[in-house]
Parts: structure tokens; sequence; C-alpha cells
């Protein structure tokens, strides 16, 4: 199946036109897929958001692109690859996506965030795909929900624009809306 290119960046595109590419994504149904476990698939996704397989990087973005659209994470909080006939286990460091630009438009409750990550798929945050902040012993950690139980972490660069971006609004306590939603910093 030929899966089209996703946009360079998000420089050129409207929030609107985000939003219906956004929402024109087609998935497999892998919630309803449920074959026997079939082993390990000797792959990891680094906190980076590089995919490996036997230790080596997989160098081709169309086949990261398709291996994240059968990705799956079960009820244990493990990760599978899964398909109509089997389903292997693949490590992930920290979470499975990155969110590598954001596009922000309007300000305050009408504001919209866009979300282009490292899979070339596109993510509006808002009451559906929430943003989070995990404090860690290395410093905050924010999260974007990608689509059940995944979750994208939101690279440091983009990261500060959020936070530049939220200390401009000047809220208490500090956050930004999008689509409705306001999502504190913590």
């Amino acid at each position: 199946m030929p899966m089209a290119a996703p946009p360079p960046d998000l420089t050129g595109l409207s929030l609107a036109e985000i939003a219906k590419l956004a929402a024109e994504a087609k998935l497999p149904p892998v919630e309803s897929w449920n074959p026997s476990h079939c082993g390990d698939s000797e792959m990891r996704i680094a906190r980076d958001g590089t995919w490996f397989h036997q230790g080596s990087p997989i160098g081709r973005p169309a086949m990261v692109k398709l291996f994240s659209t059968i990705l799956r994470r079960e009820a244990d909080g493990s990760y599978v690859l899964v398909t109509p006939a089997e389903k292997l286990d693949i490590a992930v460091e920290d979470a499975p996506f990155v969110a590598v630009e954001v596009k922000s438009e309007g300000e305050g409750q009408q504001r919209r965030l866009a979300f282009r990550l490292n899979t070339g798929d596109l993510i509006v945050a808002g009451p559906d795909h929430p943003l989070r902040f995990e404090n860690k012993a290395d410093g905050t950690h924010p999260y974007l929900l990608v689509r059940k139980g995944m979750e994208a972490l939101v690279a440091r660069p983009v990261y500060y624009e959020l936070a530049n971006a939220a200390l401009d609004e000047g809220a208490d306590p500090p956050g930004l809306w999008s689509d409705g939603a306001f999502f504190p910093i913590a």
C-alpha cells in the first residue's frame, strides 16, 4: 500500500489544513487483531525516536512509518508490532514517537497547537490528544498523547517554544490552551 509523503514542515500549512490531514490519516485496525504472541521483533525505539533492528538503525523513513502504523501498546504497558497473523515485542526506551515541530495559531483560549511527529504524523493537541508534563530527575519531560496509550516525547527545542509561549501568555499556573483544553506546564 503506497503511503503519501509527509509534508516537509508545518510552515506552509494552516492549522485547518493540518487538522484536515490529521483527520484523514487512516491506520490499520490493530486493536481488533489478536494473534498469538510470536516472540521478539529484535527491534527497539530509542529515546530520540530512532528505530533499530538487530542493533542497526533503520535508515529508510518509509519503513519506520510503516512499522509505526502497526505499533500497539498492550494493557501491561508493553509495546508490540501486530498484524492479523503475528504479534512481536518491540522495546521502547521512552515514548514510541517524538514531536519534532509545533505550529501555533491564535492566543489564549483560541490557541491551537499542531505537532509533526518524527514519523510524519500530524496531531492537533486538545481533549483527545492532551499534553502532559512529567518532572523527572533530569528535568521536565513533555508528552503528547498520539493514540490509544501511545505518546510522543516533545523534543527539547519544541518544549522550549511551548514554554516561551506559555510565559508570554502569563497564565497562572503557566500553561497553554489548544483546541479548547488548557495544559498546565508543571
